[in-house]
């Protein structure tokens, strides 16, 4: 699964003026929706990619989704600053917005979630595998008698690599 291709609306600036008709309050409405729908699909396929063990395709998830994150987060300025007149403007879009928000509040922790995990197992496999590959064999010292012990020498295996992982 590739991930879509996104191009990015233009992000507007601060000194943007601020908006004045309920045409363009539904406009911002309707634009911070689509960046949210985008933002939630390509969040949502990346979960299911590293639940799946998938996570180099799972990264490649990752341009795109930081650009709709700098898209919503532009939109997302240029709402606070005009909350006052969306509020009066399109208050039935800002309910439904608020709405939507939740969802993607709760979809954005159970990926948080996933990410967390799979990087833990990550580290953790690293660790083990670290340990093992540096456990170096057992020292060979005399014993009471005066004879060399034996022991059995400990961290002589190869390890094996799966590069289609």
């Amino acid at each position: 699964m590739t991930p879509p291709l996104f191009n990015p609306v233009a992000i507007q600036s601060a000194e943007e003026p601020l908006i004045g008709s309920a045409e363009a309050a539904e406009e911002l409405c309707g634009r911070l929706n689509a960046t949210m729908d985008e933002l939630l699909a390509a969040i949502d396929a990346e979960t299911k990619l590293v639940r799946a063990g998938k996570l180099i395709e799972a990264s490649d998830f990752q341009p795109n989704k930081s650009e709709l994150a700098k898209v919503y987060v532009a939109d997302i300025e240029q709402f606070k600053r005009n909350a006052l007149a969306l509020s009066r403007l399109a208050p039935a879009s800002i309910t439904a917005l608020k709405e939507r928000h939740e969802e993607f509040r709760s979809l954005l922790q159970i990926n948080l979630a996933v990410l967390a995990t799979a990087r833990e197992v990550s580290q953790d496999i690293i660790r083990n595998v670290a340990r093992q590959t540096s456990a170096g064999p057992a020292a060979t010292t005399y014993g009471r008698s005066g004879t060399m012990a034996k022991e059995k020498i400990v961290g002589e295996r190869g390890i094996a690599v799966d590069r289609n992982l």
